[in-house]
């Protein structure tokens, strides 16, 4: 069902494209994501490749998390995340997934964890009005009426005070405006959920044009010939 890979928000710049446009974009930091564990119909139920990203000490690991990791030659790593589908199944353990599977212009989808606002009101929180603000007013940004007296009761899904944001957002239909081989950044136009240095997951556009399945030798190849080339 989808392509995707790991990576961390850095913050927003803007560019100019061809044509001398200004275009704000969100820089994605995407370290190469190594394939932990390949899920299958036959042993899980579904195809899913389960991927690592960003390492981290290995005091900071337990002895299930160390022999988990050991399985893939890799270091404990900080997020470990699934990317469902048999796009990717190509790719063994131990390998790793770059930002060169995905191209300029392609239209992707972003997952994040959007911004804790903490406990808010119902103003900010629901975009409600409120009362007049003269003397004498003894309403001003309160949640208003709880209902009708009869059930005696709040009924629910009442709009009320309560926490705000830490909720997982995606946003659909992103466009890739340039994907940076050598220093493994994804520019993508528009905002990203989530603040600085959080954690987002890029898919292809579940609304956008089918992918076909990835051959790993296709894009290691890639990666030789930019080392080539900058040499």
């Amino acid at each position: 069902m989808a392509k995707g890979i790991l990576g961390t928000k850095v913050g927003m710049t803007q560019i100019f494209n061809e044509n001398g446009n200004l275009v704000p974009v969100t820089i994605v930091s995407c370290e190469p994501n190594v394939v932990l564990q390949k899920k299958t119909v036959d042993k899980d139920g579904y195809e899913a490749l389960q991927l690592g990203f960003k390492n981290k000490r290995i005091a900071l690991a337990n002895k299930p998390e160390l022999g988990h990791f050991a399985k893939s030659n890799s270091n404990p790593k900080r997020y470990v995340k699934e990317i469902t589908g048999t796009e990717m199944s190509s790719f063994e353990v131990g390998q790793e997934i770059r930002v060169n599977i995905f191209e300029d212009g392609e239209i992707i989808d972003v997952t994040g964890t959007s911004k804790g606002k903490g406990f808010q009101g119902v103003i900010k929180r629901h975009n409600q009005g409120r009362g007049p603000m003269t003397h004498g007013s003894r309403y001003h940004r309160g949640p208003g009426s709880m209902g009708p007296i009869d059930p005696n009761h709040v009924l629910k899904g009442k709009k009320l005070p309560g926490h705000m944001g830490a909720e997982t957002v995606t946003i659909q239909n992103l466009e890739i405006v340039k994907v940076d081989h050598e220093r493994n950044l994804l520019l993508i136009k528009g905002n990203v959920p989530g603040p600085k240095r959080g954690l987002v997951i890029v898919k292809n556009a579940v609304k956008g044009a089918e992918v076909k399945p990835l051959d790993p030798a296709q894009f290691s190849e890639q990666k030789s010939d930019s080392n080539e080339s900058a040499e």
